[in-house]
């Protein structure tokens, strides 16, 4: 009776601590923006509310209440795993693996050995590690070079995103940011191994290689375990929001099954056997990523999910850091920073050099790798537990290490990619102006239609037949004056340059002006207002389409009786759809199928029109050079989808 009295009062306990950290967290999420409009990291907004809240200043979240939500920790470390192995996808890296490859090898060498040099000859700097033995500092060492090969995947494309870059830089630097940190968990995994053999066990004996190989093989063989699990959440059908919780769940249940594993083999053999359950989720979720039909609902509930998981494990690990020690070793932490920014530019510049890159890319092919957050603060943590006495304060020097990073990370990056010409933003931030159209015809409708156009992205110019003096200053845009219809006159208003023609003249001076673009200029997009319907024809012979006024109305509502949804899309009355053609210029994504194309959750592929015919597409058509695809989606992911089809 009494053993269950406890567990009630613990179980209460726990829950009144989740309460107010809850209620932290959720402060954390709104203080955190503060630092966005800074244009400053959200991650360090999130440190930074934890640090306060934490035991050492506020005490909003007491030092009693930090073990109790460990299983947060653990939660937010197996969905962080998830979404590494979710980018793992083999379609997108096997074009640029050799460079792939060259880089991390040179990084996973050089950038973890200079490191782990710099940290053995400085551990006498260090109060809590100078009076430890050479085991403690060959460990520290070793744990310290580990974290310090790992980057930031979503910080990289959080600012891929934002400059709309693109290119053969850009996708290699994504690509090492990516694989690399399944590398690191898999050396972290080692290296903690072979740390407890030397610090716990009291020496090195061969076995313990042994026992590291067997520790990998049972986590590749249960991210199939993890791989079946996935699989059957996601199968649910609808119930998104129990597939999250599921999803959450599955992550717990993996660091539960390994703790549980662990302890019934040293029950029985007597040897502690060290399964990374990260390693475990990054393996199971490569395969639902790769290998199963549910890649699309799995990379949603990441996408979603993500930013409420985020939130609590930064604030959490805020809570942990130790003030005293920050303030105390603030040059041992820039020592550390200082050794990885030039161990990782050496590092970075020697796989440049031996896989062959363009000496530009050799000078720069450091600053993309600087950013570390979210794996780098999961390694960091796990170190506090797996070496109690020192762990906590190498612990808070790493997240001292990996805050300064994640600050100066992605400015070099953006400062990397505008020096490798790859990013497609204005000065002012804008987006650069990708097509460009030029309407004959300067009245309300075409102004409204320049306006709709402009948001998206376009340029519009005008010419007129009169240049009138009313008419230039009442319009926002170029207005040419066309001095007649001929190819050289037509040159002088840069027919010849424009992705498409807009004809709303007279259907003489229109069908003059297609017959130039088609016969001299070569023009992809010939549109016409029809003024008389006999004309048809002869616009239809030139390859123009055709819009007749007469019957276009009938036809729109005719449209939207058969297909009211699809009909509001292609007019843009439902906010948070727009329809595109996007032309496939990346070469890394010729001969692939639909099915294998990364698209986002809300982005569907429509038709394929390869040369002037549309194809009948499905799961299985192969994409070639000079697609046209049509899709339906949200702006930002068409968005996504535009760099990822018109690659470089």
């Amino acid at each position: 009776m009494g053993s269950r009295i406890e567990e009630l009062h613990v179980l209460v306990q726990v829950l009144l601590y989740l309460g107010a950290f809850g209620i932290v967290a959720a402060a954390s999420g709104r203080i955190a923006g503060v630092f966005g409009r800074l244009r400053l990291p959200l991650i360090t907004g999130f440190l930074l509310v934890g640090l306060v809240s934490g035991p050492q200043v506020l005490g909003l979240i007491s030092a009693e209440a930090l073990p109790k939500l460990g299983f947060i920790n653990e939660i937010a470390l197996a969905f962080i795993a998830f979404a590494v192995g979710s980018e793992l996808y083999l379609s997108d890296l096997k074009n640029r693996m050799r460079s792939i490859v060259i880089l991390i090898v040179s990084q996973a060498v050089l950038v973890f050995g200079l490191v782990s040099l710099t940290v053995f000859y400085m551990t006498g700097m260090v109060p809590f590690l100078k009076e430890l033995g050479l085991a403690v500092r060959i460990s520290v060492s070793l744990l310290t070079g580990t974290i310090a090969i790992a980057t930031s995947p979503a910080a990289s494309i959080a600012v891929i995103r934002e400059l709309r870059a693109r290119g053969p830089f850009t996708l290699t630097s994504i690509g090492v940011t990516v694989v690399k940190d399944f590398v690191v968990i898999i050396l972290f995994s080692i290296v903690v191994t072979l740390s407890k053999s030397l610090f716990l066990k009291g020496g090195f004996t061969p076995v313990f290689i042994l026992q590291v190989v067997a520790e990998l093989a049972a986590a590749a063989g249960l991210g199939f375990v993890i791989w079946f699990v996935l699989r059957l959440v996601l199968s649910i059908k609808g119930a998104i929001r129990l597939k999250k919780v599921l999803v959450l769940a599955t992550g717990l249940i993996t660091y539960v099954m390994t703790s549980g594993i662990r302890i019934a083999l040293f029950r029985w053999t007597g040897a502690e056997i060290h399964v990374e359950p990260l390693l475990i989720c990054i393996a199971g979720s490569f395969l639902v990523t790769n290998y199963s039909r549910y890649r699309v609902d799995f990379m949603k509930i990441l996408h979603e999910t993500g930013p409420f998981v985020y939130v609590v494990f930064f604030t959490l690990t805020g809570a942990r850091i130790a003030i005293d020690v920050v303030t105390q070793l603030w040059y041992v932490t820039l020592i550390l920073f200082g050794a990885r920014i030039l161990s990782m530019a050496v590092a970075s510049a020697a796989g440049s050099m031996v896989a062959g890159d363009p000496p530009l890319f050799i000078r720069i092919s450091w600053m993309p790798f600087i950013t570390q957050a979210g794996i780098s603060l999961g390694l960091a943590t796990i170190i506090a537990s797996a070496f109690p006495g020192w762990g906590a304060g190498l612990t808070t020097i790493l997240i001292s290490v990996i805050v300064l990073n994640e600050i100066v990370g992605p400015p070099l990056f953006k400062w990397a990619l505008n020096l490798a010409g790859e990013t497609h933003v204005r000065p002012d931030g804008t987006i650069e102006i990708e097509k460009k159209v030029l309407v004959f015809g300067l009245e309300n409708q075409s102004v409204a239609l320049a306006n709709q156009l402009r948001k998206q992205g376009w340029q519009v110019e005008f010419v007129v037949p009169v240049a009138s003096g009313e008419m230039l200053p009442q319009s926002d845009y170029r207005v040419h004056q066309m001095t007649g219809t001929d190819p050289d006159a037509l040159k002088k208003t840069g027919a010849h340059s424009a992705d498409t023609l807009l004809c709303l003249l007279s259907d003489e001076e229109n069908h003059a002006i297609c017959r130039a673009a088609y016969e001299q200029f070569g023009t992809r997009h010939l549109i016409v207002r029809l003024n008389a319907r006999e004309n048809y024809q002869n616009f239809r012979n030139l390859g123009a389409m055709v819009m007749d006024p007469a019957t276009a109305m009938v036809s729109l509502l005719e449209h939207l009786v058969r297909a009211p949804i699809a009909t509001s899309i292609f007019l843009e009355t439902e906010q948070a759809q727009d329809t595109v053609d996007i032309e496939l210029r990346n070469t890394a994504l010729h001969g692939l199928t639909l099915r294998d194309l990364r698209l986002p959750a809300d982005v569907i592929v429509l038709s394929v029109t390869r040369g002037d015919q549309p194809i009948i597409s499905h799961g299985y058509t192969r994409l070639r050079l000079g697609d046209i695809v049509t899709l339906v989606g949200s702006g930002e992911s068409l968005d996504q989808v535009r760099l990822s089809l018109q690659g470089y």
